[in-house]
């Protein structure tokens, strides 16, 4: 039988590997839900500007006196693929003639052409607007997806929510409804 000796620079290098992953792995099960978002209920919405049509830029200060949704997402995010379509049959179906209310969908890292095919695609009628650098979701979180925001008339963060959980998605719902 064969032994294989190992250096103590390889059991030391082996061993801060180990401590390292584990250290990793129990930050990642004790880290709040919401630990990467930069902003919470009650706060003003953050200012921000964005491509509204190809070549015309407006900021979330043009539509105080409305509510809003902003949903963020992303093509390839199966939780999204759940999502969206239930955004497009229980809220803006429902709501998209009110001129109280604006949805706000941004596909994360994603170009016109992007957001524009996946609409087309998913037949879709509610907008979608690129954020190809996360210029906006940079305002609100760093990672995870689909997020979304309401806010109240005066640019108020009035829900949130993280991932796409069917119960959160049923309070949303009922929120918008009361609100208009």
């Amino acid at each position: 039988m064969k032994q294989y000796r190992i250096s103590m620079k390889n059991k030391i290098s082996l061993f801060l590997s180990l401590a390292l992953l584990m250290s990793a792995s129990a930050f990642a099960q004790t880290a709040p839900k919401g630990a990467a978002t930069f902003v919470s209920m009650g706060m003003q919405v953050p200012n921000f500007r964005f491509e509204f049509a190809k070549g015309k830029t407006v900021t979330i200060g043009d539509f105080k006196g409305k509510v809003v949704l902003i949903n963020f997402f992303a093509t390839w995010c199966g939780p999204c693929k759940i999502e969206l379509p239930k955004i497009q049959s229980e809220i803006w179906n429902k709501h998209q003639n009110n001129p109280k209310f604006a949805i706000l969908t941004f596909g994360r890292e994603h170009t016109w052409q992007e957001v524009d095919k996946f609409r087309k695609d998913n037949g879709f009628q509610f907008p979608f607007y690129p954020d190809p650098k996360r210029g906006v979701y940079g305002k609100f979180a760093a990672q995870t997806i689909p997020r979304s925001f309401l806010l109240d008339e005066d640019g108020k963060i009035i829900f949130m929510s993280e991932g796409f959980e069917e119960g959160h998605f049923n309070e949303l719902v009922k929120l918008i409804d009361s609100k208009l």
